[in-house]
């Protein structure tokens, strides 16, 4: 029998409890054996959690399934209120009308009233007749015609037949008559000759579905089948045997009480039949059921498969009544109520569908109780265990006073708890531990007074003890000991956490773990592994909770206290407090100075022309603060420097020494801010970048501006900069002041746009600002600029004003490109022109500025004048480019494409042509790169390489590299002795199978038949007269035969590209050749350079490529055009417009 959901979903649920039940066993009893620790908090959260579920689930198996049994109820609920479809409207009835169901209603009241008197209700029972009216008729006359017949505390109520939609107006009249039970039970009447097939079972369960859900209220279903007897039963005495089910009854029981209801039946029918042979009928009603018993249980099959939603109490049989119901003065009256006996004293009763809000109410009372009266009882016990827990602990460190592990493990798990109340009292207590029970407040201050006992001797006490002798030590030291210096900052600190301790208002939790920690890694007694590990947590919650218990602390010895300060005074200068000077200072000024951009740097000029910068410079370090602002703030941080002095070092009654006084404070902050200042200038002075230039009448503008001395933004920045780092220098009197400005005006002479005033005293910022103040002449004894030999400015501007003038001239020659090309051309010669000049020139100006300068030296100094290089260079490289194809590339394609080695073809290359283009130094390649490229390649052993100092700007095709490299290694290895030719050595190897091998190269002969191998010393190429290359064997049964014979000067390579080759060291090649045969005849190749003869098989498919320089054409002939002709070479959307 297959199990309900309900079943089901409770059985999960009690086992998900029991689970939670043995889990919370297991935490209890084992903790070691999921990983926990007895008594701690993790433990008890896992088994405060676990009963919690336990009591949950087992509430919400109970609770659940009685919600679950009327879910289907509230569904069906749902379903018929929409019985008249979705889009039929029920027209609205008038309130004062009264419906035929309604009147029947208050006319059965007014009847069970007036008959039975006060609580009728309980007196009566109602049944509800269905069926087709015939039957009903048969059985109980009038009752379809009345709508209710009463008779002997049974009242009969005809709800209609099953096969149509049932009357709703009839049962919500029903249900007004006994709102809490409306009926006591529905009886359907089946007609003689009705079989009651499958499909008739599922419409009247339907249909009783319906009525159920009309009442709201699932009354026991009885099935009332109505018999026939040919013979006349008048006079007999009416009965109505039959057969009760219970909810839990199946279809096999049917059969069951059908074998036991016709003994019975056969019995009273024997007794009938000897009083009067024409009542035979309940003989005949036996027999009916002998046959019938199979056919009975299949009916009823469908009915019980929905036991639970609609109960099957009974099934009954009878004849129909014997005279019709005739109109008397009780035309209500139920005549034979004898039949009716068994259905109307059944004790079963009916349910409720759904969840009345009776029930809802009862039900959530029953579960808030269940579930307080289970919080009350897990908060018990939760509460009782940490109570008996944390005696225990407190009785352990009180009763045993020693020092060991289980000692420190017992106070980590009273802190624990302690640490864990003191949380609850902040944040509430968890929910499952209050349901009023909850004692956390009376617990924590209980343990509070067994903690300290314990806390003081494990914990403050040592701790204590471990602090001054670390302090004494530093107090005993002698003045000049190194260790002053090195204990000085840990002397600081731990002196700060034994003040802690006897200052409880000045404790900080994390500082006196830090400092603990280095003070006492160790405690006799207890291993130092658990001692490292609980002991930062201990001393974390006793320095947490010192401002709170104050009897905690301790009382600090003044001798060694006056002691400690004054040793930490001499050797520290309290850097933690002029920090927070200095930013006091710096935040003080910080809004009242904007922050200078580039075009405040360069007023009266257009910087964003050259240079740009995203970069700023606070405010605050700009000699306008200094001297408005900061200077003022330092002043009087200085002065009130004693006020400062943080209450570790100093009190009121104590002095401190002339390291921390206001002067040493004030140079401090002075230098520091200096230091700020710098940094902030160099950080946006390296962060300018310059503009890029696109062609020669750019890099012209850019030259131009740079060195115009009215609107140069170079030299109003390099003014600005000058003025800005001589902050903080001395000044010179008023009075000296006023008689030099006479002087100048009474002169008349003009101001030169580069202040050239020599600078006065040194100043602060000179370690930073001197290399730059030095090009301008502004550093102490410095001279004018004037002299090329040193190293100025207004040198640097000359010599940028000699590049501008020269590219001019180039932008106005009649062949611009001619101009250049020659002017490129000593330097890709090696000769020097201005530009190189003053290249070099810039270079060493931002190399004399320092690594501090870096990125403002290369901005300023360097990138104007490489621009200037690249764009010279661009166009002359794309000509250099052609005159590398024209007079090398394409007199190499026309002697080597298509012939051997370079391509698989029958012909061979020339190879004293090819000695004529690789020949070392006199050869066409080498002569070319000499010549014409001497000046930006350079040889590095027998290699080409560019050159990094003049050839900045140009970009070596790597092709072109790869190429030439590799035909200077190939001329290294053929020209070897100074003649054509390479030399090596060949050794013959053993064969299996082979009796004898001869191999000739170009005359010279190697024959091997097995025996002793030898070098033999080989050169190619040989004699001139017998070139190529023959290779015969012999096998052991077979004559001479040929392997290979290659024809002609290559013949030897032609050889060597056959076999297969593996390199055996260095030097030495092993040569394999397979014959048709499948034998493998071998060779030892040893080469005297390099690879031999087999650097000649790469040239397979070697070219040389077009370019030697990788530029582009097209922005090499734009950087040659005038700015106008460039801008004309723009597409812009106007092309093509009519």
């Amino acid at each position: 029998m297959p199990k309900s959901a309900e079943f089901w979903f409770g059985l999960i649920m009690l086992l998900l409890s029991a689970l939670a039940l043995l889990a919370w066993f297991v935490c209890w009893q084992h903790p070691e054996s999921v990983s926990l620790v007895n008594e701690s908090t993790i433990q008890q959260r896992w088994m405060a959690a676990s009963l919690t579920l336990a009591v949950i689930c087992f509430l919400i198996a109970v609770i659940g399934i009685l919600l679950m049994r009327q879910a289907g109820k509230s569904a069906f609920d749902a379903q018929l209120k929409g019985v008249n479809g979705d889009d039929v409207l029920v027209p609205k009835k008038d309130a004062t009308s009264t419906s035929p169901a309604q009147a029947m209603l208050k006319e059965l009241k007014q009847h069970l009233r007036s008959r039975y008197q006060f609580f009728w209700r309980g007196k009566v029972r109602v049944l509800l007749v269905t069926g087709e009216e015939a039957a009903v008729e048969a059985l109980v006359p009038g009752l379809s015609n009345r709508q209710w017949l009463e008779g002997n505390r049974t009242v009969l109520i005809y709800g209609g037949s099953l096969s149509s939609e049932p009357d709703l107006e009839i049962l919500a009249a029903t249900r007004k008559l006994r709102r809490s039970r409306p009926l006591d039970g529905i009886v359907h009447l089946l007609e003689p000759d009705e079989t009651l097939s499958p499909k008739q079972s599922d419409v009247y369960r339907r249909s009783l579905e319906k009525i159920s859900a009309a009442l709201r209220w699932q009354a026991p279903i009885w099935l009332w089948q109505l018999s026939q007897s040919a013979w006349s039963q008048d006079e007999r005495e009416q009965n109505a045997p039959g057969l009760t089910f219970s909810a839990r009854s199946i279809p096999e029981d049917v059969s069951t009480q059908i074998e036991n209801l016709i003994p019975l039946l056969r019995e009273q029918g024997m007794t009938q039949i000897s009083q009067q042979r024409s009542h035979d009928w309940l003989l005949r009603l036996s027999q009916q059921l002998a046959d019938q018993n199979q056919q009975w249980q299949q009916r009823l099959a469908p009915w019980f498969a929905s036991q639970r939603k609609m109960p099957l109490r009974g099934l009954v049989f009878s004849l129909p009544e014997r005279a019709h119901a005739s109109a008397s003065v009780h035309p209500h009256a139920l005549s034979d109520s004898a039949l009716w006996q068994g259905i109307s004293q059944d004790k079963m009763r009916g349910r409720r569908t759904g969840l009345p809000w009776e029930q809802t109410l009862a039900w959530a009372l029953m579960g808030v109780m269940l579930l307080w009266g289970s919080g009350m009882m897990v908060s018990f016990g939760i509460n009782r265990y940490q109570i008996v827990s944390a005696a225990e602990k407190a009785q352990t460190l009180v009763s045993n006073p020693a020092v060991n592990d289980q000692q420190l493990i017992s106070l980590h798990g009273l802190r624990n708890d302690l640490g864990l109340q003191q949380y609850w009292l902040a944040h509430r207590s968890p929910w499952y531990q209050r349901f009023g029970l909850s004692h956390t407040q009376e617990l924590h201050a209980a343990l509070l007074p067994w903690y300290a006992v314990a806390g003081n001797r494990l914990i403050r006490d040592p701790a204590r003890a471990a602090l001054e002798a670390k302090l004494t030590r530093l107090a005993d030291l002698p003045p000049a000991s190194p260790l002053r210096a090195t204990l000085a900052q840990p002397g600081y600190d731990q002196l700060k956490a034994w003040l802690m301790m006897s200052r409880p208002n000045r404790s900080e939790p994390d500082f006196f773990v830090q400092t603990m920690k280095a003070v006492q890694p160790e405690r006799n007694g207890i291993s130092t592994a658990l001692w490292q590990s609980l002991s930062p947590d201990l001393w974390f919650f006793y320095a947490a909770n010192l401002s709170q218990q104050p009897t905690w602390g301790i009382k600090a010895d003044a001798a060694l206290l006056a002691q400690v300060r004054q040793v930490l005074l001499q050797q520290i200068g309290q850097r933690n407090a002029e920090s927070t000077l200095y930013q006091n200072v710096l935040q003080a000024v910080r809004r009242n100075y904007a922050d200078v951009s580039l075009e405040d740097m360069a007023p009266g000029t257009d910087p964003r022309r050259l240079f740009t910068s995203d970069e700023t410079v606070p405010g605050m370090f700009t000699r306008q603060a200094w001297e408005g602002g900061v200077r003022q703030e330092i002043e009087k941080a200085a002065s009130a420097r004693r006020d400062q002095i943080d209450w570790v070092l100093s009190d009121s009654r104590s002095a401190v020494s002339q390291d921390v006084s206001p002067e040493a404070l004030q140079a401090r902050l002075t230098q520091r801010y200096f230091t700020d200042f710098a940094a902030s200038w160099l950080n946006f002075l390296n962060s300018l970048r310059l503009n890029p230039a696109n062609n020669i009448a750019d890099v012209t503008d850019q030259l131009t501006l740079l060195s115009d001395v009215r609107q140069s933004p170079l030299i109003a920045l390099m003014n600005t900069v000058a003025w800005q780092g001589q902050t903080g220098q001395k000044r010179a009197a008023l009075s000296d002041t006023l008689i030099n400005s006479a002087k100048d005006l009474i002169s008349q002479k003009e101001k030169p746009a580069i202040d050239q005033q020599v600078s006065g005293p040194e100043g602060p910022l000179d370690a930073t600002f001197g290399p730059l103040l030095a090009l301008m002449g502004k550093s102490s004894g410095a001279q004018l600029m004037a002299a090329d030999s040193t190293l100025s400015l207004q040198t640097f501007l000359t010599r940028i004003t000699r590049v501008r003038l020269r590219l001019q001239q180039v932008a106005a020659a009649p062949d611009p490109q001619e101009m250049l090309q020659t002017l490129a051309q000593t330097v890709f010669q090696g000769k020097s022109v201005d530009l190189t000049d003053t290249q070099q020139y810039g270079s060493l100006m931002a190399a004399s500025l320092g690594e501090e300068w870096s990125g403002f030296g290369q901005t300023f100094f360097v990138q104007p004048l490489n621009q200037a290089w690249e764009t010279i260079l661009e166009p002359s490289a794309v000509s250099l480019n052609a005159q590398w194809k024209r007079s090398i590339v394409e007199n190499w394609r026309t002697a080597f494409d298509g012939r051997y080695p370079f391509a698989a073809s029958n012909s061979d290359a020339s190879l004293p042509m090819l000695a004529e283009f690789i020949r070392k130094d006199a050869g066409r390649i080498d002569s070319f790169l000499s010549g014409r490229l001497g000046g930006v390649l350079q040889k590095e052993g027998s290699r080409w390489v560019p050159d990094s100092a003049h050839s900045q700007g140009l970009t070596f095709n790597p092709a072109f590299l790869k190429a030439v490299n590799q035909l200077r290694e190939l001329a290294d290895i053929l020209f070897t002795d100074g003649t054509q030719g390479i030399s090596f050595e060949l050794q013959g190897r053993p064969t299996p199978d082979v009796v004898k091998t001869e191999l000739k190269i170009d005359g010279q002969m190697l024959s091997y038949f097995n025996q002793m191998a030898e070098w033999q010393a080989m050169r190619w190429p040989g004699e001139n007269l017998k070139p190529g290359t023959l290779l015969t064997w012999t096998g052991v049964g077979n004559g001479g035969q040929i392997y290979g014979d290659y024809s002609g000067t290559w013949g030897f390579i032609r050889w060597l590209e056959q076999g297969k080759r593996q390199r055996l060291d260095r030097s030495q090649w092993m040569l394999n050749f397979a014959t048709p045969d499948k034998r493998n005849l071998q060779w030892v190749l040893r080469t005297q350079m390099s690879n031999g003869p087999l650097a000649l098989l790469r040239l397979r498919g070697f070219a040389l490529p077009d370019e030697i320089f990788s530029v582009d054409a097209v922005s090499a002939s734009q950087s040659m055009a005038p700015r106008e002709a460039a801008m004309d070479e723009i597409p812009t959307d106007m092309d093509g417009a009519e």
